[in-house]
């Protein structure tokens, strides 16, 4: 799987980029069917301290993409909610495709 890293106004960090290589490895094992991953990271100004730390993961697979995106306090949660909510949606598309 390739997978591509941006960053908007976060300073890039291979520790981050090697845990979300992880958790996406893991999908990858499960659901086959995933070709490449576009991860982003982007700071947002916030008044309110639970979120602001922004993580958008784009799939791409076989006939379409599957987007998920979500703000937290820090950016290891927000990968692991963003992981999360793509493993749910691959979960539902797997059975979809079973079903015909």
């Amino acid at each position: 799987m390739n997978i591509n890293f941006e960053y908007h106004e976060v300073a890039a960090s291979q520790r981050l980029e090697a845990f979300v290589t992880e958790k996406l490895n893991k999908l990858e094992n499960k659901y086959d069917s995933i070709v490449g991953a576009d991860v982003y990271f982007k700071k947002e100004n916030s008044s309110n301290p639970e979120i602001g730390k922004i993580c958008s993961v784009r799939l791409a697979i076989p006939g379409s993409t599957i987007f998920a995106e979500t703000s937290t306090a820090s950016f290891e949660a927000s990968v692991a909610k963003v992981i999360t909510e793509l493993r749910s949606q691959l979960q539902k598309r797997k059975e979809k495709l079973k079903a015909h």
